[in-house]
């Protein structure tokens, strides 16, 4: 459609083209002026005409004063008969200058083919714009099946190895035996060994799934079809099965190769959970790469790799042996990787001297490598906001901020009393942060608004944890209440601004409870089991396999925890009053208050001292 409109459009202004000029040639004829034989013997005889031309019957008169005229004769006589006829006198005729001139080969371009054959032309031309569309048209059309995918190496695109992906040391040793197949295949035949036909890469969104697997296309050094799940899904039943068909055929055209898939999930959901039924489209396609991956030669040489964040909703089909045989998680960057991603995204930015990647990568526990690529690209966008040659360190920690809360609103206009309010309120949860044993260090507090935040304090742990107690979670429910306690020991009352504060404080207590069976009374076990159904949109489903009685229990049970983290942060902020009184007066004056100033101010260091 696209390209008829822009043949359509060609046509139009050359047609406009050609009619301006047959305009403007028409425009020039107009202003000679047409007269008959009388007056044109009349001039002659009164010495007004200078020069005759004679081109055939047409006669192109030139005045003495240099007007033009044009008169046509008749085409059986010669104009000096014709002129004689009319008694013009000879001495008069003598002084006019007359010239015969013979029609040439353009002017029977001009006069006579071009008018007969621009037409047809034009005509002709449009009927070949048009049928040149149809065609255009009906290629896509055939071409409507097969696949889009195309080899990444052979154009250029996979320049990644494994040396520039930081961390993931696990799932780089499992992924360089498929490398090492590819290279040597016979040495894993000769001992029978069967390489997996499948790899399925697992993880969170931004951990470096896509990028480990073309490293492995840089790696091996061999074709590298890369194409999102989204692809296969068209309008048209079926398509997304000629699609993979036509994928997997040229793969083994191409065999050793390596065959990418991307957000997998979009086709190898769980059947049978659409309203389509099996005539589903999605179904169709996952059924065809079930087909596909199943029809594997042992040493085809051609392994499929696969992507997604959701492997809760992959059908039971995809993940059995002999399709996707393994799986690899690759988890969130412990400090020691997050500090050699740093290193190696920060390779291309001028860091100044006081810049310390480690320090930064102490502040950033639990974020992605996509997310710590943000922050380090937010700092240069920060450093270059302010005229700067280098980024400093400043600069990073207010891309953390960024990245984590969204932008500062210094522009938010709120009142005396609720800056007060907001001071007391996050001094409350700073001072309780600091005050108990289990609770993770406090590296910044501060009012100034931050995307939906009044203000944050910023608590983060000096190492990486895998596994928390009971007494961590009550402490940390005792951090949430702080803000909230602070208000109430300070003003007397409460404002909304603790929503959020007790909305994660009650889902901790149930996560005790109904996940981690840390209750005394209700003892060790889950309640309820949560699954995802898809119907007329995402809706998550609780089934709950306990009693309304036990339900009472688990209420009931919530709220004994949040009591026992009410009362150690009301005992922590009674006990420390005067650091409260003196937190929030320093908030109030300077807004924000960063680790080491937070330190000496209640010349403590940790929270035993």
């Amino acid at each position: 459609m696209k390209a008829f409109f822009k043949n359509f459009a060609v046509f139009i202004a050359i047609f406009l083209v050609l009619a301006l000029l047959f305009s403007l040639s028409s425009a020039n004829k107009t202003k000679i002026e047409k007269i008959g034989l009388q007056k044109l013997v009349s001039q002659i005889n009164s010495g007004e005409v200078a020069s005759i031309e004679v081109q055939k019957n047409n006669l192109n008169i030139k005045l003495t004063n240099n007007n033009q005229e044009q008169a046509i004769k008749e085409s059986t006589e010669s104009l000096s008969t014709l002129l004689k006829n009319f008694g013009v006198a000879e001495d008069k005729l003598a002084k006019v200058e007359i010239n015969v001139k013979d029609e040439s080969g353009s002017d029977v371009w001009l006069n006579v083919i071009l008018p007969l054959a621009l037409p047809i032309l034009l005509i002709g031309a449009f009927i070949f714009f048009m049928m040149r569309s149809v065609q255009g048209a009906n290629n896509k059309a055939m071409m409507f099946g097969q696949t889009t995918a195309k080899d990444a190496t052979r154009e250029g695109k996979v320049k990644t190895k494994f040396a520039d992906v930081a961390g993931a040391k696990e799932a780089k040793e499992e992924l360089a035996e498929v490398v090492e197949f590819l290279r040597e295949p016979q040495k894993f035949t000769d001992l029978g060994a069967k390489i997996p036909r499948g790899v399925l890469l697992l993880g969170k969104p931004g951990v470096g799934k896509t990028l480990l697997a073309r490293a492995v296309a840089g790696e091996a050094n061999v074709p590298f079809f890369s194409i999102s799940g989204s692809e296969f899904v068209e309008m048209f039943v079926g398509v997304g099965a000629s699609r993979v068909r036509d994928l997997f055929k040229k793969a083994k055209k191409n065999a050793p190769c390596i065959v990418f898939i991307d957000e997998i999930d979009a086709v190898g959901r769980r059947r049978g959970a659409g309203m389509g039924g099996s005539h589903d489209e999605r179904e169709q396609t996952l059924n065809q790469i079930l087909v596909e991956m199943d029809g594997f030669e042992t040493n085809a040489g051609i392994i499929l790799m696969a992507a997604t964040n959701r492997p809760d909703v992959l059908d039971p089909a995809l993940l059995r042996p002999g399709r996707f045989d393994r799986q690899i998680v690759i988890d969130i960057p412990d400090i020691a990787d997050r500090e050699a991603i740093l290193n190696i995204h920060a390779k291309d930015k001028p860091l100044a001297k006081d810049a310390n990647l480690r320090r930064i990568a102490e502040r950033t526990p639990g974020f992605s490598g996509a997310d710590l690529a943000n922050v380090l690209n937010e700092g240069a966008i920060l450093a270059a906001r302010y005229n700067r040659k280098e980024i400093l360190m400043t600069d990073l920690y207010s891309a953390i901020e960024k990245v984590m809360l969204g932008p500062e609103k210094k522009s938010r206009i709120i009142t005396d009393k609720e800056k007060k309010i907001t001071a007391y309120h996050e001094a409350g949860h700073a001072i309780v942060a600091n005050f108990l044993p289990h609770t993770d260090p406090v590296h910044k507090v501060s009012i100034i608004a931050r995307g939906q935040a009044g203000g944050y304090t910023l608590k983060m742990p000096i190492e990486d944890r895998h596994m928390h107690s009971r007494e961590e979670f009550i402490e940390e429910i005792a951090v949430l209440l702080g803000g909230y306690l602070a208000e109430k020991e300070v003003f007397g009352e409460v404002t909304t601004g603790a929503t959020s504060d007790l909305r994660q404080a009650t889902q901790v207590a149930r996560l005790l409870i109904t996940d981690f069976g840390m209750s005394d009374n209700l003892g060790p076990r889950t309640f309820g089991e949560r699954e995802e159904l898809i119907f007329l949109g995402r809706e998550i489903h609780e089934q709950r396999d306990y009693s309304e009685k036990t339900a009472e229990k688990i209420d009931a049970e919530m709220s004994t925890f949040i009591d026992k983290g009410m009362a150690l942060a009301n005992k922590v902020l009674k006990d420390k009053r005067e650091q409260l009184e003196k937190v929030a007066q320093v908030l109030l004056e300077k807004e924000t208050i960063e680790r080491d100033e937070f330190d000496a101010l209640l010349k403590v260091e940790t929270a035993t001292a």
